[in-house]
C-alpha cells in the first residue's frame, strides 16, 4: 500500500487542516488530530479512486526530502496517510485517429469535464457494457 505524505496545519481558531503536496488541491479537516487523519485517508482515497475513473495516471509518492524543499510546505506537519483506495495502474498507449475526430473527442471530453483519458476510458467502458448486454 501506497503511503503519501499529507500536511497539517492548524491555526489558533480552526480545525486541524490536512493538504497533499502531490496531489494540489486535495484537501480536508478533521476536529482533532485523529479525526484529521480519517478525513485525510478519506479524501486521498477519493480522490485516487477520481482520477482512476477519470483514466489518469496516479503518481509516486514523493520523498519527505523533495515536500520539504518547497518553502510552502515547511508550514506544516508532515505525516503519512495510507492510499487504500485498489487504484489500478493507468497504462500509457499509443492510439491513432483521424485528425478531425480526436478534436471532437478533445471538444466534447472538455465541455464534459473529461479529460481525453478519461473520456476514452469511459466511451470503452459504456461500448463494451453494451456488448455484453
Amino acid at each position: 500500500m501506497k503511503q503519501y505524505i499529507g500536511l497539517i496545519h492548524k491555526d489558533a481558531d480552526s480545525d486541524f487542516g490536512v493538504s497533499f503536496p502531490d496531489f494540489p488541491g486535495v484537501v480536508t479537516a478533521g476536529t482533532d488530530l485523529d479525526d484529521a487523519r480519517a478525513m485525510a485517508e478519506e479524501a486521498l482515497a477519493f480522490h485516487i479512486e477520481g482520477l482512476v475513473a477519470d483514466g489518469e495516471a496516479i503518481r509516486e509518492p514523493s520523498s519527505l526530502e523533495e515536500i520539504m524543499a518547497d518553502r510552502e510546505n515547511r508550514d506544516g506537519v508532515a505525516i503519512l496517510v495510507s492510499a487504500r483506495s485498489a487504484a489500478r495502474k493507468a497504462v500509457r498507449v499509443n492510439v491513432t485517429l483521424p485528425e478531425d475526430v480526436l478534436e471532437q473527442i478533445d471538444v466534447f471530453a472538455e465541455s464534459h469535464g473529461y479529460t481525453r483519458s478519461g473520456f476514452l476510458a469511459q466511451a470503452a467502458r459504456r461500448a463494451m457494457e453494451l456488448e455484453s448486454a
